[in-house]
């Protein structure tokens, strides 16, 4: 009788799953030993029983209603679910888009790019300046490796004359 009642769990258990996960309707009868019936149905067991003998149901099965609302809440709870990732995927490739315009903004020419023919005297002599300092950082790191290595210091970069 143990066995019995465990097992009759079960399979009702599983008849409540399959009746969830896939709204169809379930109907299981089980007869004990003794001869006394246990029954489960979703949404009831008259409500399968008649369906199976292809008679028609009652005017107003408040069960069956009962589990159509579940039915359609659980679906209105999917809608709303897809609908808010929608809204996140429309929001993401806005945002994708914002970054690809900013991102090609930022890809501007740098200074020593940019043509120097629309460049007025004091612009030029900046960029000389700039120009002369960036020489002289770098003759000034290529004399120290020169005296790491044990090498004479010696300028074997060219000056920049001003024009």
């Amino acid at each position: 009788m143990v066995t019995f009642s465990k097992r009759k769990s079960g399979i009702f258990k599983k008849a409540s799953e399959i009746a969830t996960l896939t709204g169809a309707e379930v109907g299981v009868v089980i007869i004990s030993e003794s001869g006394k019936p246990h029954s489960f149905g979703n949404p009831s067991i008259e409500a399968v029983s008649n369906r199976f003998q292809g008679v028609n149901p009652p005017p107003y099965d408040i069960t069956s209603h009962f589990a159509e609302a579940q039915r359609q809440e659980r679906i209105e709870r999917l809608n709303e679910k897809q609908n808010s990732l929608l809204h996140q995927i429309t929001a993401e490739k806005d945002r994708e888009k914002r970054i690809k315009v900013v991102t090609k903004e930022k890809k501007t020419q740098g200074w020593w790019e940019a043509p120097i023919d629309n460049k007025n005297v004091k612009q030029l002599r900046q960029m000389e300046s700039t120009l002369e300092e960036i020489r002289r950082t770098l003759q000034s790191k290529l004399d120290q490796k020169k005296l790491a290595r044990g090498g004479a210091s010696s300028s074997s970069l060219p000056p920049v004359n001003p024009p």
